[in-house]
């Protein structure tokens, strides 16, 4: 191990604090939102972790991303009820690429983990991305948040595709939320994808 990194103690109080901050920023962002009329909803691993929560508790995985699906033309309106309650707006490079996004800090001195992401509903994720994200409509009532549909949250998983998002699907398979009868509701290279997680669940 590196001797540059000052390790903190072992604490469950410290562990603790990481989920309950990732909880907060969420449950800010999204009250701020609903405040202004933005029409929004919760994605990412706080979606998965959503959705599995109600098959069963005990197999919830934990995240440090506060992802959220905005309509493009609500920017300005999203920009300004998130920075009333403390959030800072900032462009940042996107994983290494050329692309980069949108994230609002949890104040100006905040690293962009302690951020809230923003992907913008119909458009690709990523430059190279093989489809568009789904459109902003209906939502899941959620806990105090609007939670992406389902298969809306399938189709973002299986366009982006990285290790986190193939693990986050293993989980919705693994509590039965996903399964064989799902095939046949993508185009056919996310089709593919999906064939590949249900075949070898175990990774």
């Amino acid at each position: 191990m590196s001797t540059e990194i000052a390790l903190q103690p072992v604490s469950w109080k410290r562990m603790a604090k990481g989920i309950d901050d990732v909880k907060w920023r969420l449950e800010r962002a999204a009250a701020a939102l609903s405040r202004e009329g933005v029409d929004y909803a919760v994605v990412g691993g706080n979606a998965v972790a959503a959705w599995v929560s109600r098959v069963d508790e005990s197999a919830v995985r934990n995240t440090r991303d506060v992802d959220i699906l905005l309509r493009r033309e609500d920017m300005g309106l999203a920009c300004a009820a998130l920075e009333s309650v403390g959030f800072v707006h900032r462009r940042v490079a996107s994983l290494g690429k050329a692309a980069s996004m949108d994230v609002f800090l949890d104040g100006p001195d905040a690293k962009v983990r302690d951020a809230v992401h923003v992907l913008w509903a119909g458009e690709k994720p990523v430059p190279d991305a093989i489809e568009v994200t789904p459109e902003l409509g209906e939502t899941v009532q959620g806990d105090g948040f609007e939670l992406i549909p389902l298969a809306d949250l399938v189709r973002m998983k299986l366009i982006s595709f990285r290790d986190k998002d193939r693990m986050h699907l293993r989980d919705l398979i693994a509590v039965g939320l996903v399964d064989e009868s799902w095939s046949g509701r993508f185009p056919t290279e996310l089709e593919r994808r999906l064939r590949m997680i249900l075949e070898d669940p175990e990774g």
